[in-house]
């Protein structure tokens, strides 16, 4: 996910973070923006450069940085503002066919639903696909996701809609599509220390059993793959001399997510997770018992940030007018990510 404004002005890290290697197909990117100018320039952009073949419209961040701007899950309560941006995004992409698509939450929180009135919304836009992650803003990552309101949205719009929330494995996925009809799913925490779940979705909407199940050696090897590549992306950057540390630094936090239920002591837990060189990383991965078996009982658990419910921050008098379509002063982060 990058910034609009960051890649009109063509931020060097964001146009980093948005290169895809040769064989990468198709290619996504997520854009999150609130001026509808500002987005139709960072759509027009992609597609007359080539950038990607896909664009998906982020309406679903929570965090406070976001949405006291009034962008992210806040910004759909001003409908006539969301209407606007995603038609503007949809036009500017027509031209090539890239298609564009939407993500977004329930609402602000419960008193401040408009899952259905904004996915009606995206659809009279051009929206190719909406897809609902079946939390409020207020929820953030706490809780249960409310695959009753997905199962609402699908039956409410004509265009496929995608859902999202509490999918940790393979069979979560299938037991979404079974309750609520929707098309497909959206994977966000579920893959965090397990980037073979991919392959387990494959697998299960092929309507084949097999589940990737992965001893401590093989996850070792994949740990060990993953901050190489983090290193070797690191030193394609304006710092290629601390590459090796910038990456295993970076890597430092997927550390958990690998070892999420296999028994690891703590102190080499600790070393894992402060690690700063690939050398390091292979002494330590090499006191690993190769053989240990993947713990099944933490199939199904969360992973990733599981925060409380909380206060959204919003503009001021943000709630008092649901049709103004003005931009937010200052809303356009300039930054990359969101």
């Amino acid at each position: 996910m990058v910034t609009t404004r960051a890649l009109v002005e063509r931020n060097p890290k964001t146009l980093r973070m948005i290169a895809f290697d040769g064989d990468e197909r198709p290619r996504s990117l997520q854009l999150y923006g609130t001026d509808p100018a500002v987005t139709a320039a960072a759509v027009r952009m992609v597609v007359e450069e080539n950038l990607a073949d896909h664009i998906d419209l982020n309406f679903g961040c929570p965090v406070p940085k976001v949405t006291r701007k009034g962008g992210g899950a806040a910004l759909p309560w001003r409908r006539r503002l969301f209407a606007r941006l995603v038609r503007a995004a949809v036009q500017a992409a027509a031209p090539a066919g890239v298609p564009v698509t939407v993500k977004m939450r329930k609402g602000i929180d419960d008193d401040h639903l408009t899952y259905v009135e904004a996915g009606l919304a995206a659809q009279d836009a051009g929206a190719a696909v909406v897809a609902l992650h079946g939390r409020t803003a207020a929820q953030r990552y706490s809780g249960t996701a409310d695959w009753d309101a997905i199962g609402t949205l699908k039956q409410a719009l004509d265009v496929p809609v995608l859902g999202n929330g509490d999918i940790w494995e393979a069979d979560d996925a299938l037991r979404m599509v079974a309750h609520t009809g929707v098309d497909g799913v959206v994977v966000g925490r579920g893959c965090l220390g397990r980037p073979w779940l991919f392959a387990d979705l494959a697998a299960a909407f092929d309507g084949r059993d097999v589940r990737k199940l992965p001893a401590l050696g093989e996850v070792a090897v994949t740990m060990r793959r993953h901050a190489e590549l983090l290193v070797e992306w690191f030193a394609g950057g304006d710092r290629p001399d601390t590459a090796e540390r910038d990456g295993c630094v970076d890597f430092r936090k997927h550390v958990a997510w690998y070892l999420k239920g296999f028994p690891v002591g703590g102190e080499l837990r600790r070393a894992l997770a402060m690690v700063s060189g690939l050398t390091e990383l292979d002494d330590l991965l090499g006191k690993l018992d190769p053989a240990e078996p993947f713990p099944v009982e933490t199939l199904g658990q969360p992973r990733g940030r599981t925060n409380s419910p909380g206060k959204v921050h919003l503009p001021e008098g943000w709630l008092a007018d649901r049709d103004s379509d003005e931009v937010p002063a200052g809303a356009e982060l300039a930054d990359s990510g969101g």
